[in-house]
């Protein structure tokens, strides 16, 4: 188990550098962006995982692991001297639930496909249905979770690039 933690986090750190670089900011960005992410990915990972009253959907462990990285972000946004935006979203990019947007992409092509079979485009339509609302749900509560600490924090985040 630790040592998934552990490339979890690794993962998630190296996919952040690569998604900030697209948009080239500066160099002591990346260092934040890889932190944010690992912290915010092994957050998710160990809430889905966890046993106990603590284990919880991906929906809700998304949440909670956007807002920590969202929190983190502002605070370590005037020791960068940057807008927390700038490594936030590269950090977040990792959590996007890519399985289910292909899995909800698959049930769509299947109903197409399936045409003639009732029940089997029933059952595609279900899995498009049901994995386009989790993907859904689950960026919509990384939003949420993102922004409301540079709202709620507003002092401190715009700080930053004074």
């Amino acid at each position: 188990m630790l040592w998934m933690f552990f490339q979890d986090a690794l993962f998630s750190a190296i996919a952040a550098i690569g998604f900030a670089a697209v948009s080239r900011p500066a160099r002591r960005a990346y260092i934040f962006c890889a932190l944010l992410a690992a912290i915010g990915h092994s957050a998710r990972f160990l809430l889905i995982d966890a046993s106990g009253p603590l284990a919880m959907n991906i929906i809700p462990a998304s949440f909670i692991a956007a807002v920590i990285v969202g929190s983190l972000a502002v605070f370590l946004s005037p020791l960068a001297k940057m807008p927390a935006e700038t490594f936030l979203f590269p950090a977040l990019l990792p959590m996007i639930p890519g399985v289910y947007a292909c899995k909800s992409f698959g049930g769509l092509v299947m109903c197409i496909l399936r045409t003639g079979e009732e029940g089997a485009f029933g059952h595609y339509f279900y899995l498009f249905a049901y994995n386009g609302l989790v993907c859904t749900f689950i960026i919509l509560g990384m939003v949420i979770g993102a922004t409301v600490p540079i709202f709620l924090f507003k002092k401190i985040s715009f700080q930053a690039t004074r």
